[in-house]
């Protein structure tokens, strides 16, 4: 093996293990939040990024890009929690094609109480995924950074 196939082995590796620690993380944060708050991962993620707009809204496209998700699931994902009564859509007033989303107070409300939720469990799962040895390096370092 050159050192080219080295350099490409190491990053492969490196992929596989966050892979592996981010479906730890996600399944341990799904389970909780579901249970306890009947939000997925990914409608948190969404409440969370619109939360922090500070009494603003985003675009869909910018809700997208932070859910990771594409436009149409995005869609999808608005309707289910604008008919949950978490989140409306706006107008843009500047560009009537353009729609923003916003939280509304119930949105705001669940995602104060789900936060406490989510924050415990990502530092439990981050724990419990250092005790992996093929985790526990990446583990130490993200506790470091």
């Amino acid at each position: 093996m050159g050192i080219a196939d080295t350099a490409v082995e190491v990053r492969a590796s490196g992929w596989r293990t966050l892979a592996a620690l981010h479906g730890h993380i996600e399944a341990a944060l799904e389970r909780e939040l579901v249970r306890r708050h009947g939000l997925s991962v990914v409608e948190f993620t969404v409440l969370d990024a619109l939360s922090r707009q500070d009494g603003w809204h985003m675009r869909m496209s910018q809700l997208a890009r932070a859910a990771a998700l594409s436009s149409s699931a995005t869609t999808r994902l608005v309707n289910r929690l604008e008919d949950r009564g978490l989140l409306r859509r706006v107008l843009c007033a500047d560009d009537r094609r353009g729609i923003y989303t916003e939280l509304t107070p119930a949105g705001r409300r669940l995602h104060a109480e789900a936060s406490p939720t989510h924050d415990t469990v990502l530092e439990e799962s981050l724990d419990s995924a250092g005790e992996v040895p093929e985790l526990a390096a990446l583990v130490a370092f993200l506790h470091g950074a």
